[in-house]
């Protein structure tokens, strides 16, 4: 895993002429600069990597966040811009010689248009109180990653985010609209709206999931849909990795896309079932969740044809969810599966995707790739779309074991390459797959990618040292070029 980049020496040295700038831009609670207060933002959910920032910056809206920005590229200061700190990846672990500016007060649902079915919210509102705020009238924000109690719309732009729901919904991309942007230099932006599509380039696109590296989201136009009549979950249990994986294969390839489509090992129903009491079964070596919904009379018909495929991998246990109750049990354990490991063990939580045909060769690989580094593997993803996320558990207290996660992590990441996937699905690459980034992309690709983002910010200061690798000329010879335009 990369490690944090050695800090600017004259930007230290220049601490509090910086931190005096910063207090005429904003209230004094919202600057913190104490040693112990800004070690609250030395890490994320990455949280083998931290260091503490500079100073952390709290703005309320979208013309304080404009001049912080203004007044840290004049200075050239550093900026990583956090939203609830979930990021997996470490994509909003700060620098030593950086700012944090933490989105956390801006958390307000700004307009709600039915009629469009869209929502007009504040990038540091948690995704799930999108869904609260517009539920009662029938209505739900679709993206629903694991975190989502806690994790915000900014971040998950940041960072594309999927979730459970996202086979049927897409990701976050699939229901942005807009965004208000503002960039390095204090420019404020409105790409997008409460239309379908924008003319001209697709710079929505392009600022999602580009890690905070573009511009800093302090407001977003989000897409809001109609709560289905009817949904139910069903359990299918399997004596085989490689079964559970064949019958995603198959329910996908016979043309079903149900809402959802997910998958759990043994060791991950046995951690997920004592913490949460769902009625997983205990005696499977893999599990798949799918959910359906619809009209009752779809949902019936849906889930027997699902049935019927999968039961041609031979299932030990079918279970169809009966009540409201039993369906909320079900993905109460689903989406407490990283913390209910958390509890009992160190964990790295990878993210990469693979096209769904080769799910029963990767996790034949996965259980042998971590077992030849000594360590326990739990295995809970989004199987439908490919989208892999094994926890590799280890000790801390042990010497060198995180170490062997890790390397145990960058062979499963490699691994998906090499069967045709890709790096990551929804947490982003940030520190922890930026070193990985030459294996997915050739010299002339990473440069490509690296000029896109110097045309936004010539200097490098928006979330440094994620996402490319520091190979020595990564930023200087893509800066340089830009500079000389």
């Amino acid at each position: 895993m990369a490690d944090i980049p050695i800090p600017d020496q004259k930007i230290l040295a220049r601490r509090p002429d910086i931190v005096a700038g910063l207090a005429l831009l904003v209230r004094p609670d919202a600057l913190i600069i104490s040693e112990e207060e800004r070690r609250a933002y030395e890490t994320d959910g990455l949280t083998a990597r931290r260091c503490a920032p500079l100073a952390v910056v709290l703005p309320s809206t979208t013309e304080e966040v404009s001049a912080v920005l203004r007044f840290c590229n004049e200075e050239g200061v550093k900026v990583v811009a956090r939203g609830a700190g979930t990021s997996l990846s470490g994509g909003a672990i700060p620098q030593e010689d950086a700012i944090v500016v933490g989105l956390s007060k801006m958390n307000a649902v700004l307009s709600v248009n039915y009629a469009n079915r869209t929502a007009r919210v504040q990038s540091g509102i948690t995704n799930l109180a999108i869904s609260q705020a517009v539920g009662p009238e029938g209505f739900f924000y679709a993206p629903d990653p694991s975190s989502q109690l806690a994790c915000s719309i900014g971040g998950n732009i940041a960072m594309n985010s999927g979730g459970a729901h996202c086979l049927k919904y897409g990701v976050t991309t699939n229901n942005l609209l807009g965004v208000t942007i503002v960039l390095v230099d204090g420019t404020v932006l409105e790409i997008g709206g409460e239309y379908l599509d924008a003319n001209g380039y697709d710079l929505l696109g392009l600022i999602c999931g580009s890690e905070g590296q573009l511009g800093v989201v302090t407001e977003a136009t989000v897409r809001i849909l109609r709560t289905a009549e009817a949904a139910r979950p069903a359990l299918l249990g399997f004596d085989s990795a490689e079964a559970a994986g064949a019958a995603v294969a198959a329910i996908i390839s016979g043309g079903i896309i149900p809402v959802a489509l997910e998958y759990m090992d043994r060791s991950a129903i046995e951690i997920a079932e004592g913490y949460a009491k769902a009625g997983y079964p205990l005696d499977v070596e893999a599990m798949l969740i799918v959910e359906v919904e619809g009209v009752v009379e779809e949902v019936d018909g849906t889930l027997d044809r699902i049935i019927e495929i999968a039961s041609a991998h031979r299932p030990r246990s079918i279970r169809v969810s009966r009540s409201a109750a039993e369906s909320a049990a079900i993905w109460k354990g689903r989406k407490a599966a990283f913390g209910a490991t958390g509890r009992i063990s160190d964990y790295i939580c990878m993210d990469g995707v693979i096209p769904t045909g080769q799910l029963p060769f990767v996790l034949r690989r996965t259980s042998e790739i971590v077992a030849s580094h000594g360590l326990r593997v739990a295995n809970v993803f989004h199987a439908g779309d490919g989208n892999l996320h094994p926890l590799i558990l280890f000790d801390i207290n042990k010497p060198g074991e995180m170490e062997k996660a890790e390397r145990a992590g960058e062979e499963l990441l490699k691994l998906c390459i090499e069967v045709g996937g890709c790096l990551t699905g929804e947490h982003g690459v940030g520190i922890e797959k930026r070193d990985l980034m030459p294996f997915q992309f050739n010299r002339a690709d990473l440069d490509q990618q690296m000029r896109a983002r110097a045309a936004f910010d010539p200097q490098w200061l928006l979330n440094p040292a994620k996402v490319f690798p520091l190979d020595g000329r990564a930023t200087s010879v893509v800066v340089s070029n830009h500079a000389a335009r």
